[in-house]
């Protein structure tokens, strides 16, 4: 009997410390099950969606006693209960009772309306946003969310989704969420009824999937936020197009909002605003990017620049090793020795569109900076500009060239200038193509970014992504060029940025100003990918520069 007793008490024990608990979402005045509902704990990363009749199975293994399970559904108030209630209970039925409306009433008036689109346009299939439930369940279920800004109030007529690639074997269940904005990230859900589609190909024309919500009658004014979540697992997966440098929001289940700076998914809206709206500058900040207009979608040159041959030419190819590191480089033409430098991260393929023209006229040396494309690097030191001047020096003198010209892109216009002053006697010509010459000289956005992308490197902590974070740790910390060290340099020197440059204006004309034989141009209508978006123009002044 003793031992009956202590297995009674085990069993009860058991029970109420049950550590999965299934139950029905209805609502409460139409008694009927409601599909598709989050269920999460409170400020947790766990959680799951019930079912098209509203059925749901949780996991509360582990989980504080005293945390809240939590529902929240457009239409219905919120619902709360602790876990240790939910443990006394066997299957649940959760009800939710549907919200009051009160409707007041309007005067209408005739305003002139304006349509508007705000977001994240790119289509590209270079940087993707991947919906993948076979490879990891958890972040499949999670949501992302882009932040607009309307400076006036406007009515949300479509909400456009640009999709690289869909596979799927049946339909896909997403959810669309429109929050509030509070302290920089989403709150409150404002939708009064749930946003919810089941996507298909089809439905996707020319990248695009736009959800018409004219008849929704959304209004928005000031911040606000729009988010998206897949709720049913497919076989398959799908590719978001994803702009690079732009701040998106994720979160799994009721967890805690997160910013993502590397990358952002191209969502974007179709508005219609007032017309006597003053402030269009916010309105053109809907788009939810702070770097809008400075970075640019170049994912267009960088696929053609992967098809071309510069890079991987095995037959002007060659490589030299120096300290820590074996230098690769490629050489194409006969004359005077021009050397290419490239940027941050970039390599020699991303003179795709130089290399053909200027080899005609010039020995054009390209070259993978130290620990960039096939440069392998081995040292455990943070990199520095001088170290790349010094690399390019004992390459030159390992090629037997005594005088060189230097045609340098961002980092690789920085390297340029380090050259000059370090090795006078051995530059003729110098280009500099958005080149700064210390670290505020770069839009403060763009720094912000960097800060949050070296944030992220360092937490993450990958053995792989070692040369990433010094590539950006050096653009933050260097150069540091004096007007001093500007003034000693005697060769000619062509300074180029564009008027929409990351590299700001004022500071490029300084630096021209303060080098003794130096021109200036500012190109019209460019950003910081000036080699890419203005080849043509760009490979025609080299040319006159280094021909005079």
């Amino acid at each position: 009997m003793k031992k009956l007793n202590t297995l009674f008490f085990l069993l009860a024990a058991y029970a109420l410390n049950a550590q999965v608990i299934s139950g029905t979402v209805i609502s409460k005045n139409e008694n009927q099950p409601i599909p598709y509902v989050k269920i999460g704990i409170e400020k947790e990363n766990a959680g799951t969606v019930s079912d098209e009749k509203g059925n749901f199975s949780i996991d509360l293994s582990g989980l504080d006693s005293s945390k809240k399970l939590r529902i929240e559904v457009p239409g219905y108030e919120p619902y709360a209960e602790t876990v240790q209630n939910l443990k006394k209970q066997g299957h649940q039925q959760i009800i939710l009772k549907e919200k009051t409306k009160d409707i007041k009433e309007v005067t209408i008036k005739v305003k002139k309306l304006v349509d508007k689109n705000w977001g994240v346009n790119t289509k590209t299939k270079h940087v993707l946003y991947s919906v993948n439930p076979q490879l990891k369940k958890d972040d499949f279920i999670g949501e992302t969310a882009l932040e607009f800004n309307a400076s006036r109030r406007s009515k949300i007529k479509n909400i456009n989704l640009n999709i690289a690639s869909y596979t799927s074997d049946k339909p896909v269940l997403m959810r669309y969420s429109i929050y509030k904005e509070k302290n920089g990230f989403p709150d409150q859900n404002i939708l009064d009824e749930e946003i919810t589609v089941s996507l298909t190909k089809e439905m996707i024309k020319d990248g695009t999937f736009t959800l018409d919500v004219s008849d929704q009658n959304i209004w928005v004014q000031g911040k606000f936020f729009i988010g998206i979540q897949f709720l049913k697992e497919f076989e398959g997966r799908i590719f978001i197009s994803a702009a690079l440098f732009r701040t998106g929001f994720l979160r799994r289940f009721y967890g805690e909002w997160k910013k993502t700076t590397l990358a952002a998914p191209a969502i974007n809206i179709d508005v219609k605003v007032d017309k006597s709206g003053k402030n269009t500058k916010d309105e053109a900040s809907a788009s939810g990017d702070d770097l809008e207009g400075l970075i640019s979608d170049i994912s267009q040159y960088k696929i053609a620049s992967e098809s071309s041959v510069y890079g991987k030419n095995e037959s002007s190819g060659g490589y030299l090793e120096v300290k820590d590191t074996k230098l690769y480089y490629e050489i194409y033409g006969e004359g005077e020795p021009l050397f290419l430098l490239h940027g941050n991260s970039g390599s020699i393929k991303d003179f795709y569109q130089q290399i053909p023209v200027l080899s005609k006229q010039f020995k054009v040396i390209v070259v993978d900076t130290r620990g960039q494309g096939k440069s392998n690097d081995t040292s455990k030191k943070d990199f520095t500009y001088t170290q790349f001047a010094q690399d390019i020096k004992a390459l030159a003198d390992h090629l037997g060239l005594k005088k060189i010209n230097i045609a340098g892109w961002s980092d690789g216009g920085i390297t340029g200038l380090e050259f000059a002053i370090k090795y006078p006697e051995n530059l003729d010509k110098l280009i500099i193509i958005g080149a700064n010459t210390f670290p505020s000289g770069v839009d403060e956005r763009l720094t912000s970014h960097m800060k949050n992308q070296l944030l992220v490197l360092n937490m993450e902590n990958k053995p792989e992504k070692f040369n990433e974070r010094r590539l950006v740790k050096m653009m933050l910390n260097e150069p540091h060029i004096s007007t001093k060290d500007l003034n000693k340099i005697q060769s000619p020197v062509l300074v180029i940025a564009g008027d929409q440059d990351v590299i700001k204006q004022d500071h490029t004309e300084m630096m021209a100003k303060e080098m003794p034989h130096a021109e200036l141009k500012i190109y019209k209508n460019a950003t910081h990918m000036i080699p890419f978006e203005h080849a043509d123009e760009l490979n025609a002044d080299i040319l006159k520069f280094l021909g005079k």
